[in-house]
């Protein structure tokens, strides 16, 4: 039997209700947009492997857990490498780190699969290692993180990228970087997000008409600078800090409002 949107659900703009074979044809309709998007990124994909590359000093020095190291200790005797470039805000409290970059680094917890393919992760910030290495502690996080403060481009520079490496020898070369939602990869969530009926929630996005108003990125993941759930402007996320055992902390200078 067939059920018709004259017989709707109360759930404000939900899709129409119809019978398996009418969901069948209509998903089946939008695998063909989702295949050619897929030989797209295949193409992308293909023509990010020809990019050109820039050769870089190999011997300057990041700060880890054991003091200064080379860069080229990143690549953990690999010949590939991929690094978050996580963004700092100087004496900010835990909680006031950015949300977008806390966000991404908290889903890629381990990189074994990345090291079985010859690559290596690591995490770089402009923060001061007496600071990023509490944070680090507290966060849980299990990758390796190095302080690139005072590092120029491209080891260091601008943070809230991606960017990628080749080694050769002793010899150390950058090859693909990108930004915004290029970042988005490491986020699984984000990606079953756009599966889910509602999607993200935010604002930008093109919803049916009766859903909810979306929010601003990010604002499922907010806490104010004292780590209490809220969503205003002023927050930032929220799981990180709201797990068993995570303790807020306060900032000397009450910087974690910075955005």
């Amino acid at each position: 039997m067939t059920t018709t949107p004259s017989n709707p659900t109360t759930l404000p703009g939900a899709p129409p209700v119809v019978d398996l074979a009418t969901w069948r044809a209509a998903r089946d309709e939008l695998l063909v947009r989702e295949k050619a998007y897929t030989r797209e990124g295949d193409a992308l994909a293909a023509a990010r492997r020809r990019l050109p590359m820039v050769e870089l000093d190999g011997t300057v020095e990041v700060v880890g857990p054991d003091g200064p190291v080379p860069f080229l200790d990143l690549f953990q005797g690999r010949d590939e490498l991929v690094v978050y470039k996580h963004m700092w805000f100087d004496g900010a409290p835990h909680q006031g780190q950015c949300e977008g970059c806390t966000t991404t680094a908290w889903h890629l917890k381990d990189a074994v699969y990345l090291n079985a393919r010859g690559v290596s992760f690591a995490v770089l910030t402009t923060g001061p290692w007496d600071e990023v290495a509490p944070y680090v502690e507290f966060m849980g996080y299990t990758q390796p993180w190095y302080s690139v403060r005072g590092v120029e481009e491209p080891v260091g520079g601008s943070m809230g990228f991606i960017t990628c490496f080749l080694r050769d020898g002793d010899r150390g070369f950058l090859t693909y970087s990108t930004t915004g939602r290029g970042n988005e990869p490491v986020n699984g969530s984000m990606s079953l997000l756009d599966m889910t009926p509602h999607g993200r929630g935010e604002t930008w996005e093109d919803k049916p008409e009766g859903q909810p108003e979306g929010r601003p990125a990010c604002w499922s993941w907010r806490s104010d600078a004292d780590g209490n759930a809220t969503w205003g402007p002023t927050s930032r996320p929220v799981p990180q800090w709201t797990r068993p055992g995570a303790t807020p902390v306060e900032s000397l200078g009450r910087n974690g409002h910075h955005h």
